[in-house]
């Protein structure tokens, strides 16, 4: 079933309309530059790296320093102890991406996870040491500095470590974190983790927050190279944690870790070229076939966020996360057919089953077939960076779960991630976030887990540097990432009423429509059920912090739904 190709054309009294009621409603956006731009998940990290690229470093420069920055004053989701991806776009068009994902320890192995009778264990990939994988922050950082840097990187990461030592003012979102009785008992679990993040009291909202031990970690960092986190003291205070916690990662894991630069997922919707992670991350292939199947739709036709607009893409998603399921995990492991996930021809054969009325249900949809045969958190951090080149760079990084595994590192003052959650336990069985993998997703030593992570750089069918885009939010950063450019190319939005619309999520299974509590009215709502659709709400979905570069000045939003910052010059 086919709905139409392309964009209809427009008269010139409806582009005119159009335009005086973008005019009159459209929101401003958060900060606009000449120069250069970063939004970021805190104020201060925001800063850190503006201050960077005023004093005359580029965008990678700017994006490293605000990554170290994040360890520091957004300890949720910020860290150290983590991974994550890094696109990367140069001023002269080359595009490339650097995987610093996680890795699984040399001693994992399948079943690791599951009792006597083969059932999962609750909580064992969660908040245990072995839910820890091998961490890649540090690598990320290092090689996209020794590649693309430009700046002295003692200048990158001697910011984070003052504010680690010298303190911060905790503003709200940090304080509520801190004093939530769920991650008060889950922090408290651990006694590093409950020195630094548990006191006789309340936090209060702006005391200052100190982390000694996590600023000598940084200022070793700083001065003696990145390559000191995986050799020098700080592997050994790892270790260390390893030893007390009965933990799995090793002197050699910590050794043979290596950030790969890889060649990233990219094609074309509606002639702009967008650019993404490849796997580990399903971010870049789930986003090429959730825009490849919509490119069926004639949105002009369309009211924005009326019940057929969300039926069309919740069909479009739910059949991506179905061929996400089967197919994706770590390439060097597993044989992934990117080159037909993320072609026209396949999504057209996707689209076929699509009734343009009765919603699908996904126990009846199954992955494509595709002939061969085989031989991620809603707390994440995303931050996008343009410098006055028009060098791009575009980072999420995540410890998994809100704090990781509530585990710090003895005397390193740093909380370890709890990644061995997005590996498949067991096939068919859904992790924390719901998501369901299957053996290509399974735990093997020494292999990325899948990751939903989708820093995503966006350029204008000339090749011009247009969007960088990205999100938290588990299973939910791909719908997000996808539903912004929509917003931009499909609906001529602007930046910052694309990443402000309300929005919506499918993920195949559970068999539901995820709504955003407010923004939709309840007829949509009522007529998506007549569809045949389930419906969920929930809070907010994602924290899109994204940047437009248009008619020469850099746009950017950060996104309200939480404690985001956008600095730009």
């Amino acid at each position: 079933m086919k709905t139409g190709t392309g964009r209809k054309k427009k008269g010139f009294m409806k582009y005119y309309i159009l335009l005086i009621i973008n005019l009159l409603i459209a929101r401003n956006p958060d900060a606009v530059g000449e120069n250069g731009m970063v939004v970021s998940s805190h104020e201060l990290a925001s800063k850190v790296g503006i201050e960077i690229l005023q004093g005359g470093g580029n965008a990678i420069d700017a994006a490293i320093a605000t990554g170290f920055a994040l360890a520091v004053v957004h300890p949720g989701a910020g860290n150290i102890g983590g991974g994550g991806f890094m696109v990367i776009r140069l001023a002269d068009g080359t595009v490339t991406t650097i995987d610093f994902r996680e890795t699984a320890p040399a001693a994992v192995f399948r079943d690791m996870f599951l009792d006597d009778s083969l059932n999962v264990i609750p909580g064992k990939s969660w908040n245990t040491s072995w839910a820890a994988g091998v961490p890649g922050s540090v690598a990320g950082f290092g090689l996209a500095y020794e590649k693309y840097g430009s700046a002295n990187w003692r200048d990158l990461v001697k910011p984070a470590a003052e504010l680690s030592t010298v303190g911060f003012p905790l503003d709200y979102q940090n304080m509520t974190s801190l004093n939530h009785p769920y991650y008060q008992e889950y922090l408290l679990k651990d006694e590093e983790s409950a020195k630094i993040f548990s006191k006789d009291g309340h936090f209060t909202l702006y005391e200052t927050f100190i982390q000694d031990d996590l600023g000598l970690t940084l200022e070793r960092i700083a001065n003696s190279g990145w390559n000191e986190f995986y050799t020098g003291k700080t592997a050994d205070m790892i270790l260390d944690c390893m030893q007390r916690t009965d933990g799995l990662i090793t002197k050699k894991d910590l050794q043979n870790y290596r950030a790969i630069e890889r060649e990233p997922i990219v094609f074309k919707y509606r002639g702009y070229e967008v650019h993404s992670m490849p796997p580990a991350s399903s971010g870049g292939v789930t986003i090429a076939g959730i825009l490849n199947q919509l490119e069926n739709v004639v949105f002009d036709s369309l009211d924005y966020h009326s019940a057929q607009h969300i039926h069309y893409v919740a069909e479009a998603e739910r059949r991506v996360y179905a061929d996400r399921a089967e197919f994706m995990g770590d390439m060097d492991f597993v044989p992934v057919p990117i080159e037909r996930l993320i072609s026209d021809a396949y999504a057209n054969i996707r689209w076929e089953s699509v009734d343009s009325i009765t919603a699908s249900k996904s126990e009846n949809i199954f992955h494509g077939n595709i002939p061969f045969s085989y031989q991620e958190s809603d707390e994440t951090t995303h931050y996008s960076v343009v410098d006055q080149w028009g060098n791009a760079v575009s980072v999420t990084t995540t410890i998994n779960g809100w704090f990781g595994n509530g585990i710090v590192v003895d005397g390193a003052g740093f909380l370890l991630n709890n990644e061995m959650d997005d590996f498949s336990a067991k096939p068919g069985v859904p992790n924390a976030y719901g998501l369901i993998g299957k053996a290509a997703n399974a735990i093997e030593p020494n292999k990325r887990m899948l990751s939903s992570m989708s820093p995503t750089i966006v350029e204008t069918p000339e090749g011009e540097l247009f969007l960088v885009l990205g999100s938290p939010g588990g299973p939910t950063i791909i719908t997000t990432v996808a539903q912004i450019i929509m917003n931009v190319i499909d609906f001529e939005m602007n930046i910052e009423d694309a990443v402000e619309s309300p929005r919506f999520h499918h993920q195949w299974l559970p068999d539901m429509i995820q709504l955003e509590s407010y923004g939709f009215s309840p007829e949509t709502v009522q007529a998506l059920e007549n569809r045949g659709h389930a419906i969920k709400y929930r809070g907010t979905i994602g924290e899109a912090n994204c940047i437009q570069v248009q008619d020469g000045y850099i746009y950017g939003s950060a996104d309200s739904r939480r404690n985001s910052s956008a600095a730009g010059y």
